[in-house]
């Protein structure tokens, strides 16, 4: 290890494009966080229930898995700056679709609005985060994705700041509190001016990606394009499938992710179980991605002395231990445990992804890393499923009792199950391939 400490994790030559492309992991995480408080938002603004509103969720992650690979291959066979171009269209464009979706004030067309930002959103994590691994020497790649996804939660801190003042607090919808009951004309005056609320942050934040998109055409970036002609894709795809620590990295990151949406989106409904408003339940989200970006720094420093894969197993067995407290332990208690949950989950995806495309060659990488963006896809599914397990009793949070403790709690145990799976991975990795070259 002390080896490793001279490396450096990011040398000169290429620290102006380590910089840009560091930029991106911001914006992607800006929009993850505007989004998730979007879920509680639209089921109070259009009377929707847990289930119905998670296809918010079901929409900005399933763009991810829809567009992953075929990012990919247009990365292949093109180049890296190219494929971050189109990626930030496609986020404008999405984001933009804000302002007819307002208008038209159809539920379908803002989760539309969702499907296509995530499009551009594809194109950007399957480009930037092999880009980043191979800015470098391959002994210090996970380190180095670790400091740079560190500029993720920053963008996480600046969205939800974004999403609780210019959202949350100005839903008329959330301060009424028996909206529900009011007559129609009232309730279509409300709707109205709450979904054009919720549409400005988007409008804004396209506005904003067409001035990054600018600055990225007009620097120049290295072409990481292959000249001396490409594999076949199917001898790509039979390498990756051989790969055990792989496919079951890919598996570990559908898990992490479903586990990181569901702690994040269902914070709101957690807090309302306890009787806390939307606005107070964001400022324990804020607390909860300042616990991700310090354990994001911490676990990047700790990389330096200890084998990935038996940190992420550490970080996976403390995060069972918060979900224990999260199910078990109802009230403000229950809700630290959630929050502490995310100090856990800083180091996971980034590790995960390094461990996963460790040692495959460039090709392999740009396919591999395709695989990885599409488990996003777990951010879709397992936060619908969470919402069918609150729904049991009613479009309540508290409906029924399961195992003894309110639905909202019991529905923690599909975040325990994904970390319980994580931790394996972790030590199966550290006790099969690193314990080896140590």
């Amino acid at each position: 290890m002390k080896e490793i400490e001279k490396i450096p994790v990011v040398s000169k030559n290429v620290l102006l494009p380590f910089i840009l492309i560091t930029s991106l992991f911001a914006l992607w995480g800006f929009a993850n966080a505007v989004t998730d408080p979007m879920v509680q938002a639209f089921k109070k603004v259009l009377e929707l229930s847990n289930s119905q509103a998670a296809w918010v969720q079901m929409a900005f992650y399933g763009g991810y898995f829809c567009m992953a690979l075929p990012a990919a291959l247009f990365v292949r066979k093109y180049s890296y700056k190219v494929g971050i171009l189109i990626g930030l269209a496609l986020y404008a464009g999405g984001a933009l679709l804000f302002y007819p979706a307002a208008i038209t004030e159809q539920f379908w067309f803002f989760c539309l609005g969702l499907y296509i930002l995530t499009f551009g959103l594809a194109f950007l994590e399957t480009t930037a985060n092999p880009y980043i691994l191979a800015m470098g020497d391959p002994r210090t790649a996970i380190q180095r994705l670790n400091l740079a996804q560190a500029f993720n939660p920053v963008g996480l801190i600046v969205g939800l700041l974004v999403a609780q003042q210019f959202v949350l607090k100005k839903l008329q919808s959330d301060d009424i509190e028996n909206y529900a009951s009011l007559a129609e004309a009232k309730k279509m005056l409300i709707r109205t001016s709450d979904l054009l609320v919720i549409r400005d942050p988007y409008v804004i934040l396209g506005l904003v990606i067409i001035i990054v998109f600018v600055l990225i055409l007009v620097n120049k970036m290295p072409q990481e394009k292959d000249e001396n002609g490409i594999p076949s894709i199917g001898a790509t795809f039979s390498a990756l499938g051989k790969n055990n620590k792989y496919v079951l990295g890919v598996l570990a990151q559908v898990l992490y992710v479903g586990a990181q949406i569901m702690c994040w989106t269902y914070i709101y409904q957690y807090a309302e179980a306890i009787g806390m408003s939307s606005e107070t339940a964001a400022n324990y989200q804020f607390i909860a991605f300042i616990v991700f970006l310090v354990g994001r720094a911490i676990g990047t420093y700790l990389l330096r002395f200890m084998s990935s894969g038996k940190l992420l197993m550490y970080f996976a067995i403390l995060a069972i231990g918060f979900c224990i407290g999260t199910i078990w332990m109802e009230g403000l208690f229950g809700l630290y445990s959630l929050v502490g949950i995310s100090f856990c989950m800083s180091l996971m995806f980034p590790t995960i992804y390094g461990i996963a495309l460790e040692g495959l060659n460039e090709e392999e990488s740009k396919i591999g890393a395709a695989g990885l963006v599409m488990a996003i896809v777990g951010g879709a599914l397992m936060p619908k499923l969470q919402g069918v397990i609150i729904d049991a009793g009613g479009y309540g949070v508290n409906d029924i009792k399961i195992a003894g403790v309110s639905e909202v709690n019991f529905s923690f145990i599909l975040p325990l199950f994904c970390f319980t799976y994580i931790s394996w991975y972790g030590f199966k990795v550290y006790n099969k391939y690193e314990a080896m070259e140590t």
